[in-house]
């Protein structure tokens, strides 16, 4: 039986995003996706989504990783009707983060009674971790990189108010994801009555990915960096208990919120800047760090931690990880050690 009422794919789809009304970061990536799909199917297929078959997912997948050059025009707006859709080609992982949102809008249409079928439902099974190794993660920086990164921006001209406002803000907006390890929605949406002391230490309320809660240790060192940049645009060093203040302010101290891609943008732009000077003597990191974005603070912040010897349980809950297999990803003792002693072994065998 139908469980729903909409009778074209442009509702169906919008019922689908009703769902995720109280998750405004799902609703975000979830909508984008969408959008993605409804406009390559009717411009590029000639077809409607519902009307969509295995061949067409296979295609759009082939489309994902080498867009139309017109999806991609820099000189279009990032929103409104005529915007830019993609920034260039998806990476393999992010193809991948694609299709499995549109497999669940798919199911969903099942579910509902809205589709008879799903063209998803053909595709295979990736095996995740069927030969026993264990997964790690390496979007990150190391510790040494990150400290180039924070010295780099140090060296920043400030002759001006422009730059003396932009290395502030790129200055505090790296320290404080960081240390957070907030993903980029989660930084932009912080405000001011989200801080608070308990014990006579100060913490962050958090409202993440899924609506779930959770509350970040906040160090003294990123205390007094906020003072800092609090200072600097003539505000108390304090947050207000009641203030919903942006903790990330505009440019030039506007209390508007941003956007997670204005985060985003900070970070990449502030991350760019620190690549070129660190190329002329360094390309392969200069490579690397080109490649970071807000998320690798994410995972640099709870490596860092691992490196140093936080239970890995206190790492699981300022990530705020459903499980605590998820966490050990960024647990890579293991993986130093055993390359140590494979090299080592090889260059002892080269000097007999």
């Amino acid at each position: 039986m139908r469980q729903i009422r909409a009778n074209d794919d442009v509702a169906a789809i919008g019922l689908w995003l009703a769902e995720y009304h109280d998750s405004p970061h799902t609703l975000r990536s979830y909508r984008k996706e969408a959008e993605r799909l409804l406009l390559w199917a009717t411009q590029i297929r000639g077809k409607a989504v519902s009307s969509l078959t295995r061949e067409d997912v296979l295609a759009y997948e082939a489309f994902l990783a080498a867009p139309l050059a017109t999806w991609c025009d820099v000189a279009l707006a990032r929103r409104g009707d005529h915007r830019r859709l993609f920034a260039g080609p998806l990476s393999e992982r992010s193809r991948r983060q694609a299709l499995g949102i549109l497999a669940s809008l798919f199911n969903y249409l099942v579910r509902a009674g809205y589709l008879a079928g799903t063209p998803f439902a053909l595709q295979p099974r990736r095996r995740r971790g069927g030969n026993g190794s264990r997964r790690t993660i390496d979007r990150y920086l190391d510790r040494a990189l990150w400290q180039d990164v924070l010295t780099l921006v140090e060296r920043w001209p400030r002759e001006t108010p422009r730059e003396q406002q932009r290395y502030e803000r790129a200055r505090w907006v790296l320290r404080f994801l960081y240390e957070t390890a907030l993903r980029a929605a989660e930084a932009a949406d912080a405000c001011e009555r989200d801080m608070f002391i308990r014990r006579g230490r100060w913490w962050l309320r958090v409202t993440g990915k899924g609506g779930v809660e959770g509350e970040v240790p906040l160090s003294e060192p990123l205390m007094a960096n906020f003072a800092r940049y609090r200072r600097f645009h003539d505000l108390p060093a304090l947050p207000a208990g009641d203030s919903g203040r942006p903790l990330i302010l505009g440019i030039a101290g506007r209390t508007a919120p941003l956007t997670a891609t204005a985060v985003y943008l900070i970070v990449k732009e502030a991350l760019g800047r620190v690549a070129t000077a660190l190329a002329p003597t360094d390309a392969a990191r200069a490579a690397h760090l080109r490649r970071a974005s807000t998320h690798w603070l994410r995972h640099s912040a709870a490596t860092h931690q691992a490196e140093a010897g936080s239970p890995v349980h206190h790492i699981q809950h300022n990530l705020r990880h459903s499980s605590i297999a998820t966490t050990s990803i960024y647990l890579h003792a293991e993986d130093d050690a055993r390359h140590a002693s494979t090299t080592q072994s090889h260059a002892a065998g080269e000097d007999a």
